[in-house]
């Protein structure tokens, strides 16, 4: 019993490391890296845009030293011919400067839960403060003329408004006779397929490379720390390759010589990705670039491509910009081939449990049209899952409590012989049956679910925003209750270190009765840490997701009951009623 209890209290100190070092550590952290940002940007509205440059960083030959002045969304919209886009998801426009992507809304999503509140902005234009924006081109050689690239003006052939059923046609022809037409449709969700016409009606071969890039300025606003991925991002050769935001960044990352893959970047909830043709070889990149005004850069170009006299040439390129929703990203994963794109979405290294995980929950959501009850549903179902090792754990608990007084005989026979006592303990359990260990497995098995858990409620844009009942309004944030204000009775908004809300308050009361269903540890200082333990949890807890607390207090809710009821069957004591009356009966007096 006493190795059950020690390996019981290592588990809860790891968590509560993990625990304090976030609170502690990562919080602060990150809230001077939101201030530094916030500096940033404010310095960064007063400054000009930069010199235009390729897809390799580099200025575009006559445009050195050119700046452009950073002017507000709307007037940048209102400077340059557009195409306007239409889709179910999707509002926005085109710049036919460059064919850019560099105006896009998300029509599902606002910024917070009030229903007056923005819709989502995920691409700006490039002169912006925030600017982010795709654009494909082409890097030309020899006698080929200028090739599209950012500065390149294309005509509308017919069509001037994208929607998911009239796609748009774009021409350029450049002086040496080359003609470009590009092929814009999009979809109803978040897919753009770019389709590229090119015709050499130049004299000569020449070498011709498409390229395509993404750029960011800003990284974004909330920092998701080690618990998610933001940045550079991609599957290319098979493996998935991540690269964090970073401002000190010296040399870009490559990745060389790829035939099969996609790339882009991303944040929480929103990506921007591209996917090239599948029938050339490319070079993929990721670089912080620091002339004029910084900005990140994903990006790729193909190697030695060359179009000859007279031939025509198509390129098919795909481009993700919206939502990363499950179903959406592995139904596109499907339609198109795209090798492991439900990677866009950082399932993390539990993905063999997360992933599950979440399509239970939300084949659980499409039952009950709630996100709240499926969390109640998946914690009954995980626990089924885990009763038989359970029943086992609290068999063993149970006869391991029947032991006690021959366990007690042979300490008292044993004195200071703790190899002998070691031994006949070992006996005394191989003769009764009893694994001493068995209460581990079950708790070091639903430490990955935790986490699993956790994560999906964190990462999943299904949970952003996603009601329970009453006064949780989203689960993917914290309660946003507290007691110090009589959750709302008192007009007063307490700091963020006093929010302590009703869901984190049951959840410690049920952590507290779960604990008093075993006795109290011998050991001074392990029955002061446990004693201690739900209250300390309820604070750390209450800056946690109020999906994740919900689970959490159901989950110790249903352990209670079912440790209840086996103990009972196998006719042990509860310790429950007895530990709540030691707690609060009154001390003898030492005097």
């Amino acid at each position: 019993m006493e190795n059950n209890r020690n390996y019981y209290l290592a588990i809860v100190l790891s968590v509560l490391i993990v625990f304090v070092w976030q609170f502690f550590y990562m919080g602060p952290k990150l809230e001077a890296q939101r201030q530094i940002e916030e500096a940033r940007q404010a310095e960064l509205a007063k400054q000009e845009q930069p010199a235009v440059v390729d897809a390799n960083g580099q200025p575009v030959p006559g445009t050195e030293g050119s700046q452009v002045a950073v002017v507000t969304r709307d007037q940048a919209l209102a400077q340059v011919s557009r195409v306007q886009i239409d889709t179910p998801s999707l509002e926005g426009s085109i710049n036919l400067t460059g064919a850019r992507f560099d105006d896009l809304k998300l029509k599902k999503y606002r910024e917070t839960i009030e229903k007056d509140s923005p819709i989502i902005q995920l691409l700006n234009p490039s002169n912006t403060r925030d600017g982010y924006f795709a654009e494909f081109g082409y890097i030309a050689g020899g006698e080929a003329g200028a090739a599209p690239g950012e500065a390149t003006v294309w005509t509308v052939e017919g069509n001037d408004r994208l929607t998911p059923d009239s796609p748009v046609t774009l021409t350029y022809r450049n002086e040496a006779g080359i003609v470009f037409t590009r092929k814009i449709s999009v979809d109803g969700e978040y897919m753009f397929v770019i389709e590229d016409s090119v015709t050499n009606g130049a004299q000569n071969d020449v070498p011709l490379m498409p390229y395509g890039r993404i750029v960011r300025y800003q990284i974004p606003d909330v920092a998701a720390g080690y618990v998610l991925h933001e940045g550079y991002v991609g599957v290319l050769g098979g493996t998935l390759q991540e690269t964090d935001f970073d401002r000190e960044m010296d040399e870009p990352v490559k990745h060389a010589g790829n035939t099969d893959g996609w790339f882009g970047i991303t944040d929480k909830y929103w990506a921007a990705a591209i996917v090239p043709p599948k029938d050339v070889t490319f070079d993929s990149s990721f670089r912080h670039i620091t002339a004029g005004q910084p900005r990140f850069q994903a990006d790729y170009r193909e190697l030695n491509g060359t179009l000859a006299k007279g031939e025509t040439k198509t390129f098919r390129t795909l481009f993700f910009a919206g939502a990363k929703e499950v179903d959406v990203i592995d139904a596109y994963q499907e339609q198109y081939g795209i090798t492991n794109f439900y990677k866009l979405i950082d399932w993390g290294w539990f993905e063999i449990i997360t992933r599950p995980m979440f399509k239970l929950m939300d084949w659980l959501y499409r039952y009950f049209g709630n996100f709240g009850l499926s969390i109640l549903a998946t914690t009954v179902i995980v626990k089924a899952i885990f009763f038989p090792i359970a029943n086992r754990q609290y068999a063993s608990m149970a006869k391991m409590k029947q032991l006690q007084p021959k366990m007690e005989e042979l300490k008292a026979k044993f004195g200071e012989d703790r190899m002998g006592l070691q031994q006949a303990m070992m006996q005394l359990y191989k003769e009764e049956k009893v694994n001493p260990l068995a209460g581990c497995w079950p708790v070091l098995l639903q430490i990955p679910v935790f986490f699993a858990l956790y994560k999906v409620i964190y990462i999943t844009i299904e949970m952003r925003h996603a009601p329970f009942f009453g006064w949780i309004k989203d689960l993917s944030a914290p309660d946003p209750t507290t007691i110090f204000n009589l959750f709302g009775l008192i007009p007063w908004d307490p700091p963020q270190a006093l929010m302590l809300g009703v869901w984190p308050i049951i959840m410690g009361i049920t952590m507290f009765i779960q604990m008093r269903m075993n006795p109290t540890p011998p050991d001074p200082t392990q029955a002061m840490i446990f004693n201690w333990m739900p209250l300390i949890f309820t604070f750390m807890l209450a800056s946690f997701p109020a999906g994740l607390v919900i689970y959490w207090a159901w989950n110790n809710t249903l352990s209670v009951i079912q440790q209840a009821i086996i103990m009972k069957r196998h006719g042990a004591k509860i310790e429950l009623v007895d530990n709540l009356k030691s707690l609060f009966k009154r001390k003898p007096s030492s005097a």
